[in-house]
């Protein structure tokens, strides 16, 4: 996939997003690993459902803005993180569904054995404390 499908990939992905409520405003964000030293975000401060192609930036993997115009979003370190740390990660989708951030809020994991099919397809979703 060339770099133009994949742009148009994300903007589907943020109108999906936007459309289920599970990034309100301009909260979450959206990044695909092109290479080792490329990695494609959305920017900064954008409505995920009203994406154009002009509201993507490509950075290193240090952060550093290499293409584009903008500023990746502040949580783009945690996205950097799971590229480092998972180099089998090729996307990473940032959102805050509302149920979920719910129970985050609560301190409540999710780690009872509600739904089988969740457990036998991702399995228990712990709790972090909060960080920046």
């Amino acid at each position: 996939m060339n770099q133009h499908e994949t742009i148009q990939s994300m903007i589907e992905v943020g109108r999906r997003l936007d459309q289920l409520g599970y990034v309100p405003a301009t909260d979450g964000n959206i990044s695909v690993r092109l290479s080792l030293r490329e990695i494609l975000a959305t920017v900064s401060g954008v409505r995920k459902g009203l994406l154009a192609p002009r509201d993507f930036v490509v950075i290193d993997p240090e952060g550093h803005v290499l293409r584009g115009a903008g500023r990746p979003s502040t949580e783009i370190q945690m996205h950097l993180r799971i590229y480092r740390d998972r180099p089998d990660a090729m996307a990473v989708v940032h959102a805050h569904p509302p149920t979920a951030t719910g129970f985050a809020v609560a301190g409540i994991p999710l780690t009872a054995c509600v739904l089988p099919e969740v457990v036998a397809t991702i399995g228990a979703v712990p709790l972090a404390p909060y960080a920046t």
